[in-house]
């Protein structure tokens, strides 16, 4: 597998279709991403279109890991904070194919994710996950772990699970 990480600034229709089957993959294999089995296409399709937006608005920070023409992942910065928290962004919608799993595509897309961090001038990341296997890796790559919620949310399937906060420094801006 040949990984390209691109920063998209613009979405075309065809990159949307590529991610709404990319979330459909991850729901349907079970990830904690906020959808509920089974996802709607529409539903997939929307939520990409306001994230998009987000893009367009430059509230968020979108990077795509392809495989050839093939969208293999992704994830998200989040840029709109509030005031008193303009230093730093959400990780975000890490989201990898169930083909394409521990292949260095998350690692490569985390890479990328904090690099475009500190070119935004944000010197303090946050996320959570619900997934043992990303937990692995957050802390791999240096990120902090914080502490676990029980029962935060639900698996797409149904059930609660918990979910853990991780926070990573990215250096003065």
């Amino acid at each position: 597998m040949s990984i390209t990480i691109r920063h998209v600034l613009a979405v075309s229709e065809r990159e949307l279709a590529g991610l709404a089957a990319l979330l459909a993959d991850c729901v349907e294999g079970g990830a904690s991403v906020g959808f509920m089995q089974p996802l709607e296409a529409q539903q997939a399709t929307a939520f990409w279109r306001a994230v998009a937006q987000d893009v367009k608005e430059g509230r968020r920070a979108l990077l795509v890991a392809q495989d050839g023409e093939r969208i293999v992942g992704t994830v998200q910065l989040a840029l709109a904070q509030p005031d008193n928290q303009g230093h730093r962004a959400d990780l975000c919608k890490m989201l990898v194919a169930s083909g394409a799993r521990r292949q260095g595509v998350g690692a490569a897309l985390l890479d990328a994710a904090e690099r475009v961090g500190r070119d935004l001038r944000k010197t303090l990341l946050v996320l959570d996950t619900a997934n043992a296997d990303a937990e692995r890796l957050y802390e791999r790559a240096g990120w902090q772990r914080v502490g676990t919620i029980p029962g935060y949310a639900l698996w797409p399937q149904g059930g609660s699970c918990a979910t853990t906060y991780f926070y990573r420094e990215l250096g003065s801006a």
